[in-house]
Parts: C-alpha cells; sequence; structure tokens
C-alpha cells in the first residue's frame, strides 16, 4: 500500500476527488446542474458536525480515562469542525444564489451558522492560545452541545427538513451524496491529523 510520510498530500488529494465528483454529479429536475452545490454544501455541514461531536466524545473520554491522547485528538478534532464549519458558510450563500438567485441572510438556520462560525473560531483560537488539554475537552463537548440545542431549535425556511435526498428515490443522487460526505470526512481525518501533526 502507498504510505504518506505527511498528511498533507492525501488531504489536497482527496479536495481534488470531492471536486471532481462535486463536478460529475446527477442533475435534479428542478434545480439542474445546481443541484450539485447543494449536494456538496450537505456533506461539508455535515463533517463539521461529525468533528465537533467527535472532538466533544475523545474528550470527554480523554478526562474520564485520563488519556491525554485522546484529549489532544479532541483538540486537532475541535479545529477540523470549525475549519468545515466556517467553510461551509460560503458554500450556503453560494447554493442561495444559484438556485433563489439571492441572499437570504435573515434565514434561521444560517444565522445559527453564522453566529457559531464567529464563535467557534474565537473559541478555538483562544484554546490553541490556552494550551490546556482539560479546558479544551471541556470546551469542546460544550460548543457541540450548544451547538445541537440552538440548531434543533431553529426554523426550516430553505433548508428542508432532513433528508429529501434520501427520500428522492434517485439512486444516482443518493450514491453523489454519500460519496461527497465518505470523501469529506477522509478530508477531515487528513485535516485532523495536520492538526495533530502541527501540535507536536
Amino acid at each position: 500500500m502507498f504510505k504518506f510520510k505527511s498528511p498533507l498530500p492525501p488531504f489536497f488529494l482527496t479536495l481534488l476527488l470531492i471536486t471532481l465528483l462535486a463536478i460529475i454529479g446527477p442533475q435534479e429536475k428542478s434545480l439542474g446542474t445546481n443541484v450539485r452545490i447543494v449536494y456538496l454544501h450537505g456533506a461539508w455541514v455535515l463533517t463539521a458536525e461529525l468533528g465537533f461531536l467527535l472532538a466533544a466524545v475523545t474528550g470527554l473520554l480523554g478526562i474520564v480515562l485520563r488519556r491525554e491522547s485522546l484529549q489532544r485528538w479532541s483538540a486537532a478534532l475541535g479545529r477540523t469542525g470549525i475549519c468545515f464549519w466556517i467553510t461551509y458558510l460560503p458554500l450556503s450563500l453560494l447554493t442561495m444564489q444559484a438556485n433563489w438567485n439571492g441572499l437570504f441572510l435573515a434565514e434561521p438556520r444560517f444565522r445559527v451558522a453564522l453566529t457559531f462560525a464567529v464563535t467557534g473560531l474565537l473559541l478555538q483560537a483562544g484554546l490553541w492560545l490556552l494550551n490546556k488539554a482539560v479546558v479544551t475537552s471541556i470546551a469542546n463537548f460544550a460548543f457541540f452541545l450548544a451547538l445541537r440545542l440552538v440548531l434543533s431549535g431553529a426554523a426550516y425556511v430553505m433548508h428542508p427538513p432532513p433528508s429529501p435526498i434520501f427520500t428522492s428515490g434517485s439512486l444516482a443522487a443518493i450514491g453523489s451524496f454519500v460519496g461527497l460526505n465518505l470523501l469529506a470526512w477522509a478530508a477531515g481525518y487528513w485535516l485532523t491529523r495536520i492538526f495533530l501533526r502541527a501540535a507536536r
């Protein structure tokens, strides 16, 4: 098996594969080719949420089991989560513009996303400067809980309840979306390894 000495090459290779899959993704009857950005933006935000979830879980386990290695993973996963969350925002704006010919910045879930992007970025920067493993683990757990709590109460306006893709009956759409998610998760893994390597 081909082995990389650095996580950077596989990370950028995965991003290239994501781009190619997004370009050749299936069309949809009403949205046409614009649906491809919808698939990508959906995979991106799910990867961000997965990063936050894993940061919370590994941080909690690291504290309970007194494993500093798990707390290092929590720190790296929290940074990965916020990177995907912040870069998801322009994808969301592009999705609005491409499919609805305008930006609805007051959309409830977009406002939540923007608020947590700013909060999360400031939090991760502060945790990086503080460099305290236990504090980072607790903060990552609290951030994930707060995000899930606020999102659970946010109204669906331009975001239909999950998931219209899986109820579409289109195997091509489902396959493309699943493929984008798997590749985005792989990119998230490699980005986490980059943060772990940088911390060392």
